[in-house]
């Protein structure tokens, strides 16, 4: 089981970065990058050499290009220590045209282009637009260069995961907590374990792991939101957004809470107990922070002062793996029975019905019968779109059974597949031949057995309710993974397209190794040891 599970694991990694590769050719290469630009608003207000730089640096954020500016060249410079603030400040004096730069601007303007040739960037110069300079037609330097393929993957993977340590903070005078005297006292590194979570007063039993020194300073915690154990020590990275999230990683829109702000009782660390819609639990290290400001020291004890707003609604994700998980159990509370009165009826009205159905499932377009089962379900009064901030339970049921049809019909024609070749085997005809009665055949042998190719899809019918169903939810305005995918597409947001289809890749690939060794579980025929075989 080890060995298999060891080859499984590197065959699923080699096709997950396959997966990737292609999504990046398939976005980086095969559409063109001016179509980012075509729902972009300030593309519009843009004139002369600012529109120019506003495309470079949008291609840069979604990962086509490197850009550097001279400023930016010349600030390395400060750091590396070859220039001091005043000398920086009169090299970077570019004139209108490069026939006007003084005689040190020509120097550091030389060392740049140096600097971009070598390193593989092609240098742009834009003189100053004289009748449009209050516009955007100041003059500009800068470079760029296309970010290669494999540079953009390996960026990709080495940037995936990240790891909180109590080693996070660097400056150990920045691990300073306020006394309620008002003073300041050196906190040392290291992690704190609690039954009652200080975000809820210390009152309330509710078990935490804190950090000093980490990025974080809940490492693991409880609340009531999806799925309820939250921890920040690995976090996810997937790809920042630049549209509609912009500068938001992908796995954070993913998990964080949607909808109307909720305002609650907030006890922070000073004791003051306010209205708020602040998440304490989200607060993260802030280095330039001054703890002698007003409105911080009222509030907070440290420097672990940002957070983020608490939203009334369930996140992306918990949207759509409740009406996957609920999908799943309509489907096979539907379909397993179905598929077994479809075996032992065979030939006969009720098969031929049920043929038909799993036809027309599988021969219609999902939008087409998604459509139809919507007109016909708002007919009946029920909510044919989602409101993120309504409680109302009505408004799952037409995703769910929209989202449970294919199931139902896939499941049907399978087990009635896998039971009827069953029915054909010599042990049910020994069985028969014994006196056995035929529900004692079927519930014991037929259904046994004919059930155990379907157990392998359970893993992943629980994982890919994390994927949400990409029609579905767009069809009926559900806030969920799979909507989240198309709007990325309309956009063009390059990152999400890529973090979710890796993400999904992942998924699927547990899918099957989770599938796998739940078979090899409930059939004792089944063996991954090599001396079975």
């Amino acid at each position: 089981m080890g060995k298999y599970l060891v080859k499984r694991l590197i065959r699923g990694l080699i096709s997950l970065v396959f997966v990737v590769a292609v999504i990046m050719i398939l976005v980086y290469s095969l559409i063109d990058r001016m179509d980012i630009f075509a729902g972009d608003p300030q593309m519009s207000k843009k004139i002369s050499n600012a529109k120019t730089v506003y495309m470079y640096e949008r291609w840069e954020d979604f990962g086509y290009v490197d850009y550097i500016t001279y400023t930016e060249y010349l600030d390395l410079l400060v750091n590396d220590g070859e220039l001091d603030a005043s000398q920086r400040t009169d090299a970077s004096q570019i004139g209108q045209k490069s026939s006007q730069d003084s005689d040190l601007v020509k120097k550091y303007v030389a060392k740049f282009e140096a600097y971009c040739e070598a390193n593989g960037y092609t240098v742009m110069r834009l003189d100053a637009d004289v009748k449009k300079i209050l516009k955007g037609g100041q003059q500009r330097l800068f470079a760029y260069k296309d970010v290669p393929m494999l540079t953009r993957l390996w960026r990709f993977f080495t940037g995936i995961l990240e790891i909180d340590t109590i080693h996070y903070v660097e400056n150990d005078e920045d691990l300073v907590v306020r006394q309620e005297d008002g003073s300041y006292v050196q906190a040392e590194r290291g992690l704190t374990f609690t039954f009652y979570d200080p975000a809820y007063g210390g009152k309330k039993f509710s078990p935490a792991i804190m950090g000093r020194g980490t990025k974080h300073k809940y490492l693991l915690y409880f609340d009531n939101k999806f799925p309820y154990i939250h921890q920040n020590v690995v976090k996810l990275h997937l790809g920042e957004s630049f549209s509609k999230n912009k500068g938001v990683d992908v796995a954070d829109t993913l998990t964080q809470a949607q909808g109307t702000i909720d305002e609650r009782d907030v006890v922070y660390p000073t004791g003051v107990v306010e209205q708020s819609a602040e998440d304490l639990h989200t607060a993260k290290f802030t280095a330039n922070v001054d703890l002698e400001d007003n409105f911080i020291s009222k509030y907070f004890i440290d420097k672990y002062v940002n957070v983020t707003t608490a939203k009334k609604s369930m996140s992306k994700i918990a949207f759509s793996f409740i009406i996957g998980i609920l999908s799943a159990i309509f489907a096979y509370v539907l379909g397993v029975p179905a598929g077994i009165a479809m075996a032992r009826h065979k030939g006969k009205l009720y098969d031929k019905l049920s043929t038909a159905y799993i036809v027309f499932i599988m021969a219609v377009p999902s939008l087409v019968y998604i459509f139809i089962f919507r007109a016909i379900g708002m007919a009946a009064k029920l909510p044919g779109r989602f409101d993120i901030d309504n409680n109302s339970l009505l408004q799952y049921i037409l995703p769910i059974v929209s989202l449970a049809l294919p199931s139902i019909a896939g499941l049907m024609q399978w087990l009635r597949r896998f039971m009827i070749d069953q029915m054909n085997s010599d042990y049910v005809k020994f069985a028969r031949s014994g006196g056995m009665s035929e529900r004692g055949i079927f519930s014991r042998h037929i259904f046994k057995n004919a059930f155990i190719p379907l157990v392998r899809a359970i893993p992943g019918t629980i994982l890919t309710a994390l994927i949400g169903g990409f029609i579905t939810e767009t069809v009926y305005s559900v806030p969920g993974t799979g909507r989240m995918l198309t709007e990325a597409i309309n956009v063009k947001d390059n990152a999400v397209i890529v973090g979710l289809a890796g993400f999904y890749a992942l998924l699927s690939i547990l899918s099957v190794i989770f599938g796998d060794i739940l078979m090899a579980m409930v059939d004792p025929r089944i063996s991954f040891s090599d001396k079975a075989r």
